[in-house]
C-alpha cells in the first residue's frame, strides 16, 4: 500500500485502469470466455439482441476489440439493419476498426463458441458483475489517489464518492426504460393499493385538512418550495407540518436547520405541543406547578416522535446529499424539511467562480435531483423579496417574488407562500375579520390547480391548526376538568338522575 501511495503522488492526472491494475499486482475481475459467448449468440440469434440490447452495455466488455465489436452490432440494431456475421464485419469496416478487432476470422471463432442463445441474460448477468467489481476497484483506488491531495475538498470528494458507487448501481441493474405493460401493471398495483389502504391521501399528509385534500399529500420526488416574508411563520407552519407527520402520523422525518439551533426548535415544538408560552421556558420563577405537569404529560409523544433534526448553519448541498442518503438508509425518513434554502451553500459552486443567483440555481437543481433520487419529498424554506413590501394592495405574495433565482420556480413541482392578512393591519378581508386567519397561497402546482388553504396561525404559541380545530389551552383544559368533578359528584348526589 506504502508503495502504491508513493507511485499515486507522482501521477498529475486520472489513473486508467491498466494502471490501477497493474499497480496492485492484481488481474482485474474480467470473463473474456463468456464475453465471447455473448458476442457469438448476438451474431447468431436475432432474438437475443432484443433479449439484451437494453441491459448489455458496453462497457461490460473487459476486452476492448469485445467492445467494438459489440458496438458494430448496436449501431447496426439502432439503424434497423440486419445484424449477422458479415453485415458486423462490414460495420467494423466503415469503423475503421475491422483489423484491430482480428478480422473475419475473429467474427468466425465468436460464432464457433456457441451453439444456442437461450442463456445470454444469464450470461449478460455475469459480465455486469464483472464490470461492478472493476468499477468498485477503479472508484475506491481514485478515492485514495484524491485523498492525498490537499488541495481537494473532502466533504465534495465524499458527495463525489457517494455519487459514484451510487451510479454504479444505477447503471448496472435499471433500465433506461419501461415498457408499457410493466409500466400498466405496477401503476394498477399501485391504486389498487391506495384504494385498500386506510389512508386517505397518496403521499406525505400534513394533518392540514384542506391542504392535503387539495394535494392528496406530498408525493415522492418533489421538490416544495415554502415561501414568505419574514415574520410571517414560515418556520412554525414548517414545524407543524413535521409535528403531525411524526406524531400523529408516525412518518420519520429530517429537518435541516441553517437559520435556528436544535434547541430553539425543540422549545417551539414543546410551546405548540403543551400551550404554553415559550418565553416562560426562559425565565426563572415563571412556570407554575400545574404548567411543568403539562410539560411532561404533553412533550412525552415528542420523545417518541421519529424525527431527526440537524442545526449544522454551514451545511452545504455535498454534505446534505451525504446526510439525506444516509437518514433514508438507517430511518427510511419519508419527508425533508430545509429551512432555509437562500442559506445553503454551494460548495464547489463558489470556486468555480459562480455568481450568487448561479449558485442558488445549482443548489435547487440539486434538490430536484435529490428528491427523486431517493424517493422523498423535500420541502425547502424559502425567502421572498422586499418586493412584496413596496408593492400596494394587499401584500398577496406572487411568483414574481421569490428571492434571488427564478430556477426556483422552474424546480419546484409546488410553490406555496404563507400570508397573514393582519400583519399588514388588513382586519377585514371578504367581510370577514382576519384576526388569526393565515392563507396558504398555492402558486405554482404542478400535479394539480393553485388555490388558497385558509390556516389558522396561534401567535401565542408559534402554531397553525386547521381552520375548524378547536384548540384548548392548558387554562381551559384544568377548568373542564373541574368542571366534570364538580358535575359528577353533583350527579351522585341527585337521587332523581335515573342513571
Amino acid at each position: 500500500m506504502k508503495e502504491l501511495s508513493k507511485e499515486f503522488r507522482k501521477q498529475s492526472r486520472r489513473l486508467t485502469y491498466t494502471e490501477v491494475f497493474n499497480m496492485n499486482g492484481k488481474i482485474p475481475p474480467q470473463a473474456t470466455d463468456i464475453e465471447e459467448s455473448v458476442l457469438g449468440a448476438l451474431l447468431l440469434d436475432q432474438n437475443a439482441i432484443t433479449n439484451a440490447i437494453d441491459i448489455l452495455r458496453p462497457e461490460y466488455f473487459y476486452e476492448p476489440n469485445h467492445e467494438l465489436i459489440y458496438r458494430a452490432v448496436t449501431a447496426l440494431f439502432r439503424d434497423g439493419n440486419p445484424v449477422d456475421l458479415l453485415s458486423v464485419a462490414d460495420q467494423l469496416k466503415k469503423d475503421g476498426e475491422f483489423e484491430k478487432v482480428g478480422g473475419l476470422n475473429k467474427l468466425v471463432s465468436l460464432t464457433n463458441r456457441i451453439t444456442s442463445a437461450a442463456h445470454i441474460e444469464y450470461h449478460v448477468r455475469i459480465l455486469s458483475e464483472k464490470y461492478i467489481q472493476r468499477e468498485l476497484i477503479r472508484v475506491s483506488t481514485e478515492t485514495l489517489h484524491d485523498s492525498y491531495d490537499d488541495t481537494i475538498d473532502v466533504l465534495g470528494l465524499l458527495d463525489k464518492t457517494e455519487t459514484k458507487f451510487l451510479e454504479i448501481n444505477d447503471s448496472s441493474f435499471k433500465s433506461d426504460f419501461h415498457s408499457m405493460d410493466i409500466l400498466l401493471a405496477n401503476t394498477l398495483k399501485e391504486i389498487e393499493a391506495n384504494q385498500n389502504s386506510q389512508d386517505d391521501s397518496m403521499g406525505v399528509v400534513t394533518g392540514f385538512n384542506d391542504l392535503d385534500a387539495r394535494t392528496g399529500g406530498f408525493q415522492k420526488g418533489t421538490l416544495l418550495i415554502l415561501a414568505a416574508r419574514p415574520a410571517m411563520g414560515k418556520t412554525a407552519l414548517a414545524l407543524t407540518m413535521a409535528r403531525n407527520m411524526a406524531v400523529d402520523f408516525h412518518k420519520p422525518v429530517a429537518i435541516f436547520s441553517l437559520e435556528m439551533t436544535a434547541t430553539e426548535l425543540m422549545s417551539r415544538l414543546i410551546a405548540a405541543e403543551s400551550g404554553i408560552e415559550a418565553k416562560k421556558f426562559k425565565l426563572k420563577g415563571e412556570l407554575q406547578d400545574w404548567e411543568k405537569e403539562q410539560l411532561r404529560k404533553k412533550t412525552n409523544a415528542l420523545a417518541h416522535a421519529p424525527m431527526y433534526i440537524d442545526d449544522n448553519p454551514g451545511l452545504t448541498i455535498f454534505e446534505l446529499r451525504a446526510k439525506c442518503r444516509r437518514l433514508k438508509q438507517k430511518y427510511d425518513i419519508q419527508m425533508i424539511f430545509i429551512d432555509y434554502l437562500q442559506l445553503m451553500s454551494g460548495g464547489e459552486m463558489i470556486k468555480n467562480g459562480g455568481n450568487r443567483e448561479q449558485e442558488i440555481s445549482y443548489i435547487s437543481r440539486q434538490l430536484k435531483a435529490l428528491s427523486k433520487e431517493i424517493g422523498v419529498p423535500i420541502m425547502a424554506l424559502s425567502q421572498l423579496s422586499r418586493a412584496v413590501e413596496t408593492r400596494g394592495g394587499s401584500k398577496r405574495p406572487q411568483l414574481s417574488d421569490l428571492r434571488e433565482s427564478g430556477a426556483i420556480e422552474q424546480d419546484a413541482d409546488m410553490v406555496m407562500f404563507v400570508y397573514r392578512p393582519s400583519y399588514y393591519g388588513i382586519d377585514v378581508e371578504n367581510g370577514m375579520s382576519t384576526e388569526g386567519l393565515a392563507k396558504l397561497i398555492i402558486a405554482k402546482h404542478r400535479s394539480g390547480e393553485p388555490g388558497d388553504v385558509n390556516l389558522r396561525f396561534v401567535e401565542k404559541f408559534v402554531r397553525f391548526e386547521n381552520m375548524h380545530d378547536s384548540f384548548q389551552t392548558p387554562e381551559t383544559l384544568i377548568l373542564n376538568s373541574q368542571m366534570n368533578k364538580e358535575s359528577n359528584n353533583t350527579l351522585e348526589k341527585d337521587e332523581s338522575v335515573p342513571f
